[in-house]
This record gives structure tokens, C-alpha cells and sequence, in this order.
């Protein structure tokens, strides 16, 4: 019995690192098992609330820390089993450990800003959703520090001198400077869009400068995209916005209804009763806005018409709706005009013969003859 406890301690001691390894690397993979199956049913829990940062800590946590538990445990077991060896591969574990911890951190982190990015944005998420502009930016710039951080971290874990690579970025930052000139011109540009604001991700925006009109889809650092009404992508460098003068029709308060509308100079008795009416229809038109001027009045004598202006604001600034009031109001001062006995006048001539001699009334008729003749050629 003794031989054979000292035969199996001895076996022990032989294969010990080898046992520790296994034993390690079993316990390492049922660690990350185990936490995704808490994962799975924390996340059945947290789905049940309405809440953006719990469900981002959850999204952001579940690959980085099975990845995270992977990486601890199995270098562990590589140090066991290269502790009797004098290899310098293994020595190299540790540094690549803190690395590998730092990746995972920075992921896990660039992880949870992209998520809560897109949820506060969406109203399917958020009670009071957040201009996604805003949103772009600051998850933007949030990301951008973490990568930072993350490069920085790393190299001096990897041993390299942060104060030696910030002085090289400080020379060199000026040639980078010079010979990215476009570059930054187009990253400042986009800063003063954020931060002046003057259009943001949806909008409907056009240039009288420039051939630019459309509904943005994306603000990024170089560039802005822009879908055309023909469906086209526009793709804008954000220096362009600094240059030129931009509308934003998506912020108008109203849109104006401006028309010319001409009756025939047979209804100028009826002209006063006409305008009267459609300034009563336009107060009393649900879709035309009451706190703006409206103006009706008779504007000048056409060459075949007497010509009056309709001027108001409807309510909505959609642009389909807009047409849908329009044509309402054009068709209801139809229907007054009409009602009046009048008419919408179109271009006409009218031909006055002066009275002749008789015998001179076949000449009379030949000559007018000729000349309208001559007109129709004309």
C-alpha cells in the first residue's frame, strides 16, 4: 500500500502542471458557460423593462466578458505550462495579457456608446427621443475618446514612451496638418454643423449656390450625405457648408400660398363681391392659418383679365399636405367666381371693324379679310 501512495504521488508530481492545466482550462470553459447562461437570463429580466443603459451594459458585456474569461484562464494555463521551460515565448504572456484585458475593456465600452446611441434616437425606445444629430456627435466623439485612451493604455503597456510619442505627434502633427488641409477643413466643418446646428439627420435642406437639395441621411466627420428627390445619394464635403448660404425648409413655421387669378373684364361689377368672398372663405378655411397675414386684393388690369392676388400661410409645412389646401382653396375661388357669374378670363382678341361707304364695304371686307389673314400668319 505504501509503494503504491508513493508510486501515484510520484505520478502526481510528474505530471502536475499537466493536471493543473487541464484542470484549469476545464474550470475556464465552464466559466464562460456558466456566464452565458446568466447572461441569457438576465437579459430575459432586463428585456422587461424600458430602460436604454441596462440593456446596453448587457449587449456590451456579453461577448467582451466570455472573451474575457477565455483570455484570463487560458494564458493562466499557458504560464503553468511553460513555468519549467526557458522559451521566451511565454514570457511574452503577461504583456499580451494586459493588452488582450484593455481590447476587452475598450470594446465592452465602445460596445455600450453605439447602443445607447441608437436607442435614445428611436421612439420605439425612448419616451423623449434625442435629435439624432446630437446623438451622432456625441457618441461620435465619446467613441473617439475611448480609441484614444485605449491606443494610448496599450502602449505603454507594450512598453513604449508616451511622453516621446506625444512630443513626435507634436512635430509631426504639423506637416500632418499641411498636407491634410482638406481633411481638417472638412472635420471643423463638421464641428460647426453640430454645434450651430443649422440642419440635422432627416431634414429636407437646398443651396441657391449650389446644386444642392435633398433629405439628409447622414452627418459624418469628412462628409455629409444627401438623398435627392430623385432618390440619388449626394455625398457633400462638410467645408462645402461653410461656404455658401443653406435654407432649411424643414423648419418653416407655414408655407405661403401666393396666386394670380384673372376674371374677364365683363365681370368688373362683380370683381368687389368676388374678392370679399374669398377673403371670408379664406377666415373661415380650417387648413389656412389665421395668425398670418392674408391679403386679397385687386392687383392690376391684365392685358385680357383683371387680375387679383391671394396671399396666406396654411397651417401644416408638410409638403404633400400643403398641395391638398392649396387645390382646396384654388377650386372654393373657382366655385365664387362662378357663383358670381363671372369667369376665369385666358387670352383673347377682339376685332372692331369701323362702319364704310357702301361702296367702298366690299373693299372694307377684303382689307379685313387680308389682314386677319395676316395675323393668323404672324
Amino acid at each position: 500500500m505504501e509503494n503504491f501512495t508513493a508510486d501515484v504521488g510520484g505520478w502526481i508530481r510528474q505530471y502536475q502542471d499537466l493536471i493543473e492545466v487541464f484542470v484549469l482550462v476545464f474550470l475556464t470553459l465552464l466559466a464562460s458557460w456558466i456566464a452565458g447562461r446568466v447572461l441569457d437570463r438576465l437579459e430575459k429580466r432586463i428585456a422587461a423593462t424600458r430602460t436604454v443603459y441596462d440593456d446596453a451594459v448587457l449587449y456590451a458585456a456579453r461577448q467582451p466578458l466570455i472573451w474575457l474569461i477565455l483570455l484570463l484562464g487560458l494564458s493562466h494555463a499557458a504560464e503553468i505550462a511553460g513555468r519549467d521551460t526557458e522559451v521566451e515565448l511565454f514570457e511574452l504572456i503577461a504583456p499580451m495579457r494586459t493588452l488582450g484585458v484593455i481590447i476587452l475593456v475598450g470594446m465592452f465600452a465602445w460596445r455600450a456608446v453605439r447602443f445607447v446611441e441608437e436607442r435614445i434616437i428611436s421612439p420605439e425606445f425612448s419616451e423623449q427621443p434625442v435629435d439624432a444629430t446630437t446623438a451622432t456627435a456625441i457618441g461620435k466623439l465619446v467613441r473617439l475618446s475611448i480609441l484614444i485612451t485605449a491606443v494610448i493604455t496599450a502602449a505603454q503597456t507594450l512598453g513604449f514612451s508616451i511622453a516621446g510619442l506625444l512630443a513626435m505627434g507634436g512635430v509631426g502633427g504639423i506637416a500632418i496638418g499641411f498636407a491634410a488641409r482638406d481633411l481638417l477643413a472638412n472635420f471643423f466643418g463638421a464641428l460647426m454643423i453640430y454645434m450651430d446646428r443649422p440642419f440635422a439627420v432627416g431634414e429636407w435642406v437646398r443651396s441657391p449656390d449650389r446644386n444642392i437639395e435633398g433629405t439628409v441621411e447622414e452627418i459624418g466627420w469628412r462628409l455629409t450625405r444627401i438623398r435627392t428627390f430623385d432618390r440619388r445619394p449626394l455625398y457633400v464635403p462638410n467645408s462645402i457648408f461653410t461656404q455658401i448660404a443653406l435654407e432649411n425648409p424643414g423648419r418653416m413655421s407655414n408655407r405661403r400660398i401666393f396666386e394670380t387669378v384673372g376674371v374677364r373684364y365683363a365681370d368688373i361689377d362683380a370683381l368687389p363681391k368676388i374678392l370679399e368672398d374669398v377673403r371670408t372663405m379664406l377666415i373661415e378655411h380650417p387648413g389656412i392659418a389665421q395668425d398670418r397675414i392674408q391679403m386679397v386684393n385687386f392687383d392690376s388690369f391684365g392685358a385680357s383679365s383683371l387680375d387679383f392676388m391671394v396671399y396666406a400661410f396654411t397651417k401644416t409645412t408638410v409638403w404633400a399636405e400643403f398641395h391638398v389646401v392649396k387645390e382646396d382653396v384654388l377650386f372654393k375661388i373657382a366655385a365664387i367666381i362662378a357663383g358670381h357669374g363671372g369667369q376665369i378670363a385666358f387670352p383673347t382678341r377682339t376685332l372692331h371693324l369701323d362702319s364704310m361707304p357702301a361702296d367702298g364695304a366690299a373693299d372694307a371686307v377684303e382689307a379685313t379679310h387680308t389682314t386677319d389673314q395676316g395675323e393668323k400668319s404672324a
